[in-house]
């Protein structure tokens, strides 16, 4: 695979990948994200790697992202499609392997979890039927995970949200289960900006390899290029998710 362009100053980026963990970021048709999902790897210290939906193998990679965007225009439901391209058959066998390979699905990539069935519940219209595009502040519920395990529990972050169908549904038996479970892994803060149930964010599958959420980590990854968090500083709260996944596999190696 050939590098991803990257454009600008990388800044405080490692001088050398952290142990030379390769993180696949999967482009579908209609993707958006992919580049800054790919960016944001870099930035905290991993080797990115361009996987294409059309794939019939994963590579040696030791995680992966699904990022953001319009996966075949969201034609019939948003992740509906993209749910069958055949590198997703791979990447279900390998989330639910022995191995447990890490899967981050960012907004799109949230969706495609669920209409894959590694996550429970699915994505609606936002409940104003308007795209929403604003800074937003998550709490982050379970700091447990393969995605997470950076930063505090409780801790508030502030990143990106940007979405048309981000209305997280399930029914009331699902819901209580994650609660119950401590599956919710982020919620929203201050208000609901798109009608989730009960506030959810971002939840994480039993074994904690897999995490979906609406807003975009992506985007807050370094000063200049960020939202505001409410220190009135940019926010770079994003750089916690790529550098969790790659500390877990520092250790795992």
């Amino acid at each position: 695979m050939s590098e991803t362009p990257l454009i600008g100053d990388l800044g405080e980026t490692p001088s050398a990948p952290l142990s030379g963990a390769r993180i696949g970021v999967v482009t579908f048709p209609g993707t958006l994200d992919d580049r800054d999902a790919a960016r944001a790897v870099k930035l905290a210290g991993g080797t990115p790697v361009a996987l294409w939906h059309a794939d019939s193998e994963l590579g040696d990679v030791d995680a992966v992202v699904l990022p953001g965007g319009f996966s075949y225009g969201d034609y019939l439901r948003a992740g509906a499609i993209a749910r069958f391209a055949p590198l997703m058959a791979k990447i279900v066998d390998a989330a639910n392997s022995d191995a447990k390979l890490p899967v981050l699905g960012i907004c799109n990539g949230f969706q495609i979890l669920t209409e894959a069935h590694l996550l429970p519940g699915s994505m609606v219209k936002n409940d104003h039927l308007k795209f929403i595009c604003r800074d937003q502040t998550l709490r982050v519920e379970n700091n447990r995970t393969a995605w997470t395990n950076q930063f505090e529990e409780g801790q508030e972050i502030t990143v990106v949200l940007k979405n048309q169908d981000g209305q997280y549904v399930a029914d009331e038996k699902t819901l209580d289960e994650l609660e119950g479970e401590g599956r919710v892994a982020f919620r929203y803060v201050g208000w609901n900006p798109n009608g989730s149930r009960r506030g959810i964010a971002g939840i994480t599958n039993a074994a904690g390899n897999v995490v979906g959420l609406m807003p975009h980590p992506e985007h807050a990854v370094e000063p200049g290029f960020a939202p505001l968090g409410a220190d009135g500083h940019y926010s770079t709260d994003g750089l916690g998710f790529f550098a969790s996944v790659l500390s877990q596999l520092v250790e795992a190696k």
